[in-house]
Order: C-alpha cells, then sequence, then structure tokens
C-alpha cells in the first residue's frame, strides 16, 4: 500500500468517525429534547385535566381510571405525583401523562409518531450528510496525498539518479517551510556535498598519478638497463605493473572529466574480440576461446572497444576460472567464465574504483570498461549465469552497420 492510499485512508476513517459521532450526539440531544418538550405540554394538559375533573368536567381526551396503564406510571401517580411515561412496548409509541385526584386516577395519552418519525428523517439526513462528508473528505485527503506523495516521488526520483552517479541531479525548491520543503533542501545539500567530495577525491587522485607518471616512467627506463638476471626481471615486471596502474589511474580520470573523444570507423566485430583476446592472456598463457556465431560490421571506436573487451577477459582471468569465451553474436559480445560469478555488490552497483570483493586488485578494470563502454552509449551488463560463471555482455548493435564479409579459407 503506497504512502497516498495510506493518508487517503487515515483521512476518510477518520472523516467516518467524526460523521458518526457527530450523528450520534445530534441524535441523542434531538431526542432528548423532543421527549422534554411533548412532556411539558402533556403535563400542562394534564393539570387543565386535573382542575376540569375538580371542576365535575371530563372532556374527551380525559382518561379516567384507565385499563392498560403502564405500570411504572401508575406506581408513580399511586404516590400522588404527577408523571409523565414515553411507552415503546407496542407497535407504536405512545406518551402517558397521569396524577391521582382522590379515588380517581385522571390520565391523558397521546401517539408518539410524529416525534420519532422526525428523528427517523433527521437520522436520513445525518447519514447521507456524514456520507457525503467523508467521500469530500477523502477526496480532499487523496488529493493532499497525491500532491504530498509526488514532492515525496520526485525527492525519492533525484535522490537514486545520485546513488547511480548523477551528481548534477538537483530538486526544484519550492515556496514553503514544510517537512518537504526540508527534505528538498536536505537532498540538494547532500548532493551538493557529495559532488564536492567526489570532485575533490578525483582531482587528487589525478594529480597523485601525474605527478608520478614522470618518475615512474624513469624508473622502467631505468629498469631496462639493470644487467640481465633474476633481481631485474622482478624490478622489471614491478616497474611495469606501477606504469600500468598509473596509466589506468589517468584514464579513469580523464572518463570522470568527460574528457574522451569517440574516432569511429567500421570494423568487423569478430576481429575485434580476437584481437582482445590476444592482448589478454591467462597467467599461464591460456587465451580466450573466440567463438563467432554471427559477425558483423558495426562503425564505432576500434580502440575503445577492443579496450573494453581486453579488461574483460583479463578480469574473468584474473577473478574467475578457465575456461574463458568470448562470443560474437551479431552485435552482441559475450565474455563468460567458469568462476563462481561476479560479487553481489557488483551486480547491484555495478564496478567500484578501488573496491574489489576477492582482495586483488584495485577494481580499476571493470571501472574503465564500464566507463568506455559508457562514451561509446554502449550498455555493458553483468550477471551470473544460472549454470554458473559470471557473464559480461557488451550490446553493439545500435552500431552495426551489416554483416562481415566471410575470411578467407
Amino acid at each position: 500500500m503506497g504512502l497516498r492510499t495510506k493518508i487517503g485512508a487515515a483521512i476518510t476513517v477518520t472523516a467516518a468517525l467524526v460523521a458518526v459521532l457527530i450523528g450520534f450526539v445530534v441524535h441523542h440531544r434531538t431526542g432528548v429534547n423532543q421527549l422534554a418538550t411533548a412532556r411539558e405540554s402533556i403535563d400542562a394538559r394534564l393539570a387543565n385535566a386535573v382542575d376540569d375533573h375538580a371542576a365535575g368536567i371530563d372532556r374527551q381526551h380525559t382518561l379516567v381510571n384507565p385499563d392498560g396503564m403502564p405500570a411504572p406510571l401508575r406506581e408513580a401517580a399511586e404516590h400522588g405525583k404527577r408523571a409523565t411515561y414515553l411507552d415503546r412496548s407496542g407497535r407504536e409509541p405512545v406518551l402517558w401523562a397521569a396524577t391521582r385526584v382522590g379515588d380517581d386516577m385522571i390520565a391523558l395519552k397521546r401517539p408518539y409518531r410524529r416525534e420519532t418519525r422526525n428523528l427517523e428523517d433527521l437520522d436520513d439526513v445525518l447519514w447521507a450528510a456524514g456520507g457525503l462528508g467523508t467521500a469530500f473528505s477523502g477526496i480532499v485527503g487523496v488529493g493532499l496525498a497525491t500532491f504530498a506523495g509526488r514532492r515525496l516521488n520526485a525527492s525519492a526520483r533525484i535522490a537514486e539518479r545520485i546513488a547511480d552517479g548523477d551528481l548534477t541531479a538537483r530538486l526544484r525548491p519550492r515556496g514553503g517551510k514544510d517537512e518537504i520543503a526540508r527534505l528538498t533542501i536536505a537532498v540538494n545539500t547532500m548532493a551538493d556535498a557529495l559532488a564536492a567530495r567526489l570532485q575533490a577525491e578525483r582531482e587528487v587522485t589525478a594529480n597523485i598519478a601525474h605527478e608520478l607518471r614522470t618518475p615512474v616512467a624513469g624508473l622502467v627506463a631505468a629498469a631496462a638497463l639493470l644487467p640481465p638476471g633474476r633481481p631485474a626481471e622482478m624490478v622489471q615486471e614491478r616497474a611495469r605493473r606501477v606504469h600500468t596502474l598509473m596509466e589506468d589511474v589517468l584514464e579513469v580520470a580523464r572518463l570522470d572529466a568527460d574528457a574522451e573523444r569517440v574516432e569511429t570507423d567500421v570494423r568487423a566485430l569478430g576481429d575485434l574480440a580476437r584481437r582482445a583476446a590476444g592482448a589478454a592472456a591467462g597467467p599461464d598463457g591460456t587465451a580466450a576461446e573466440v567463438r563467432v556465431v554471427r559477425d558483423c560490421l558495426v562503425e564505432t571506436d576500434a580502440r575503445r572497444v577492443e579496450r573494453i573487451l581486453t579488461n574483460l577477459v583479463t578480469n574473468a582471468f584474473r577473478h574467475g576460472a578457465e575456461p574463458v569465451v568470448a562470443e560474437v553474436d551479431g552485435g552482441v559480445i559475450r565474455v563468460r567464465d567458469g568462476g563462481p560469478g561476479f560479487p553481489e555488490p557488483l551486480l547491484a552497483h555495478g564496478p567500484q574504483r578501488f573496491r574489489t570483493e576477492s582482495g586483488a586488485g584495485l577494481g580499476l578494470g571493470l571501472t574503465i570498461a564500464a566507463g568506455q563502454a559508457r562514451v561509446l552509449g554502449a550498455p555493458l551488463t553483468f550477471a551470473n549465469r544460472p549454470e554458473g560463471g559470471a557473464e559480461a555482455v557488451l550490446d553493439l548493435r545500435g552500431a552495426v552497420r551489416g554483416p562481415a564479409e566471410p575470411g578467407p579459407g
């Protein structure tokens, strides 16, 4: 049940309870006032009847020692009281008044039907008014809840966009100082602070990478001059890893700054997959298997496509298990492995830089692949196959320009 429904239902129920309570009070007070007025009227008539009886005149409506008098009224009159009594024991209510005069019991009675019908008519009016008031309150409540719900939904959508990485998303402030207006200000303030912090983090990362680029390049050059031997190989290998890391960090910084430009040409997708698979061998030199189900020509930035596929294959070897397969099917490339699959946080939130569930690496490979895919405008999705293993899917169907010509042989 949504918030709008809950608020509308709460207002409707409250209005219905208020209408019932007011109707009960009005019904009760009207009934009491009607009965009091009728008692005063018949009591005054009884006083006149007593005076007439004492003068020896008994009018037609005066009852002397009548049969069928209600027992409570007779008992009260026997004690010399002038009393009234509303008898509801019959089909129609009857109002009695009686008193004792000497040895005689003087009584009057009249139908109470008119008052009863008036009260029933009043109940009908109260029910109708209560129903209309409840319906109107429900409509107003739903309207207010809808208005508030739209503002809350807008806040939720903007918060979701911010969580997805759109740090330019902001809520439009509205007039007022209610809780929703405060929420709007809080969300915008949070987005501003988050954007500023992330921008500062990116700038620091990029500056560090730039500052280290020259020393690392010198380190690689110096390592190449070392005398041949195992120590030299270890230094050279570590220097290459540091150099590769610096280049990855700089590439992430360029992607964050939206400084990348696409240079397109028409290439066979199968060829791009083979080149990427050849550049990303496993730890023991094993290459990924390339399966071309349906080859095609794509108009895209070949360098970026190869970069994406190389990172996906490298990640499959590093964090997954063999066999690693790159399958080309039309404009879709699937990279699969036989490992335990992607971790749940990656499936839920996408690649996160400087964060890996396995504890190996800095999480830049998939981050760069996702960033390059975003530059190309090609969806890149991650999933775990039901039969086991991870699967990354790069969708280039929007760039397909026709079938690829079959190769020689």
